[in-house]
């Protein structure tokens, strides 16, 4: 009996040891990188992160009884990076758990055997020629939540556009303008064999088309342009640094092939299945489409599969 009485105190620290690390792991922050600059997804409004990307970072913090972290990061094109090797670095440094706004390509998930990558600039980074390279790991891509989608702004009470078919039915020959050597742009050429060719503008890529359908015409004159088709999210972002404008997205949406999600080291086996729920549940309830509604989105619901190969000009031209 004396040894069984000796184990106990070792045998109750043990518990106690086991019980106060399980509750410093559910209290330490849940910590997801987000784009400093991306709104309305997710960017910094008087130096708080806010966007869609947070409200579902939140949510998943929430389910899993921790506080939220949001570390926004800044990332530039350079010849020797991509966004997708920026973020495999922020995650193998552990900077954060998990990155909001990841395009869901496969070839981006799996980096090449041995390939590095610094960071990009985040709070608290070191200079750039002081941040070590980091060995880069296999990614995990989480439930899409969005689809990247072409779309039609035109002024608000220009008449509804459900289909581009109605472009060219329409007795008052709507013109659309489209940036030259875009995606945007060599749908609409290509578009049913050239169909829309008669009604479209070109323009060049230095121009602002939103700027200037946004402006009233100059008294006597038309406007060169009736309506604009370009990526959704460069009108959403634009729109948030443009608040009042008279423009709206018309109803016709084309996803283009690459859905957005959040992704993860794929060693990791607690958040994303977090992050999972409540982007599955937010489809099924329609919190993912009012979120977007609150924050300026124009939410197009993600296409299977959730992780594809990218875009194709020819299944966008044959819409």
């Amino acid at each position: 009996m004396a040894r069984r009485t000796e184990r106990r105190p070792a045998l109750l620290a043990a518990a106690l040891l086991l019980a106060g690390n399980a509750l410093a792991q559910q209290l330490a922050p849940l910590t997801v990188c987000v784009a400093a600059d991306n709104p309305p997804l997710s960017h910094l409004v008087a130096g708080q992160p806010r966007g869609l990307d947070v409200r579902i970072a939140q949510a998943a913090a929430e389910s899993l009884g921790r506080p939220l972290k949001v570390v926004p990061f800044e990332t530039s094109y350079e010849k020797e990076s991509s966004l997708a090797r920026e973020v495999a670095a922020l995650l193998a440094a552990g900077v954060c758990d998990a990155v909001s706004g990841f395009p869901l390509l496969r070839a981006d998930l799996r980096p090449a055997e041995g390939d590095k990558a610094r960071t990009p600039d985040f709070p608290g980074a070191k200079r750039k020629r002081e941040r070590p390279f980091i060995a880069l790991q296999p990614l995990a891509p989480g439930r899409a939540y969005i689809a990247a989608a072409l779309g039609v702004v035109q002024p608000a009470g220009a008449p509804p556009l459900l289909r581009l078919q109605d472009v060219v039915n329409n007795a008052n020959e709507r013109r659309i303008g489209v940036v030259a050597g875009t995606l945007g742009g060599a749908m609409a050429l290509g578009w049913k064999n050239g169909a829309l060719r008669s009604r479209l503008v070109s323009l060049g890529q230095k121009e602002q088309p939103l700027d200037e359908l946004a402006a009233a015409p100059a008294p006597g004159t038309k406007r060169r342009f009736d309506a604009v088709l370009l990526p959704l999210a460069l009108f959403d972002g634009w729109l948030v640094q443009h608040p009042g404008a008279t423009l709206a997205a018309a109803a016709w949406r084309r996803p283009i092939g690459i859905n957005l999600g959040f992704v993860t080291l794929e060693s990791e086996a607690v958040l994303r299945p977090a992050l999972d729920a409540v982007i599955s549940r937010g489809l099924a309830d329609g919190s993912l489409a009012r979120w977007s509604a609150e924050e300026g989105v124009s939410w197009v619901p993600p296409v299977a599969p959730d992780v594809g190969r990218g875009p194709s000009l020819l299944e966008l031209m044959a819409d």
